[in-house]
């Protein structure tokens, strides 16, 4: 991972939380310096899905609203969003007066599509009656039981195995065993991946141990399910496949970045751990 990009990000370093409405402090990191060493077709489809449950501002009254968010990145769009400077950002509606739900909604649009330089969707639930996602169990086979040993804990695509017959199948596979590190401040970053594939049958154990091999890896979490993807396609070939990852929350924020070879209907939900 390049960090020569995040110099001037907020990432890691003691920062002030501004007092007022402030889009300034938003910071964008390019996506094409980490693509650049993976492996990805030419047309692809995908969104980072962010949920943040520690947003808040005045109304003209100045009596506090809550809601919870969701912001929708596409994965086309040249930067994503710097996790932090996106908490602050959040955090500086606090002590600002909107008009109504739908003003700060326009805001919200306005500056984080322009800071990844493409339209981002964002919606805001009220707590009552509360419309956003609920918790629940993503669809799949959790292969987590598998009894099996690991010696690898850094990125490994030659773990990655497929059946030795032709047979094609279609299947969802499930891990909660998904772990990586933030390259910046080096705090454990836990997630739950879902592949979906259709093609020649990958062995579970193999994916497992390659799943796994991410623990000691430093990526930002949207690479890392880019780089899953890529390495899913190379070395099992699969005629569609799909990869989502669903990360813990931290700050108020979880963040679930998806890739897929065909478009795709994502079902709005929160994991246990989120």
């Amino acid at each position: 991972m390049n960090t020569s990009s995040l110099i001037h990000s907020p990432l890691g370093q003691d920062v002030n939380y501004p007092s007022r409405y402030d889009p300034s402090v938003l910071f964008p990191i390019a996506r094409q310096t980490n693509r650049e060493a993976l492996v990805l077709p030419s047309q692809w489809y995908g969104a980072d899905i962010w949920y943040a449950y520690e947003i808040s501002w005045l109304n003209p009254k100045g009596k506090p609203i809550v809601a919870v968010g969701r912001f929708s990145v596409p994965w086309n769009s040249p930067s994503l969003i710097e996790s932090k400077s996106f908490k602050l950002y959040l955090n500086s509606f606090n002590e600002s007066h909107f008009e109504s739900i739908e003003a700060v909604k326009k805001h919200m649009m306005q500056d984080l599509s322009a800071t990844a330089g493409a339209p981002v969707e964002v919606s805001l639930y009220p707590l009552d009656p509360y419309e956003g996602p609920a918790l629940g169990s993503l669809e799949g086979t959790v292969i987590d039981q598998l009894d099996i040993e690991i010696n690898d804990y850094t990125p490994n695509p030659a773990l990655l195995e497929v059946a030795a017959n032709e047979t094609k199948t279609n299947e969802i596979l499930v891990s909660h065993l998904l772990k990586s590190n933030c390259p910046v401040t080096g705090q454990p970053d836990w997630g739950t991946v879902q592949i979906q594939y259709t093609g020649q049958a990958i062995q579970p154990e193999s994916l497992l141990r390659y799943i796994v091999s991410f623990r000691k890896h430093t990526e930002f979490h949207e690479h890392c399910v880019e780089r899953i993807y890529s390495d899913i396609m190379a070395h099992c070939q699969p005629e569609q496949l799909f990869v989502m990852a669903r990360y813990t929350r931290r700050g108020g924020l979880d963040i679930n970045p998806w890739r897929s070879s065909h478009p795709k209907q994502v079902v709005d939900l929160r994991t246990a751990r989120q």
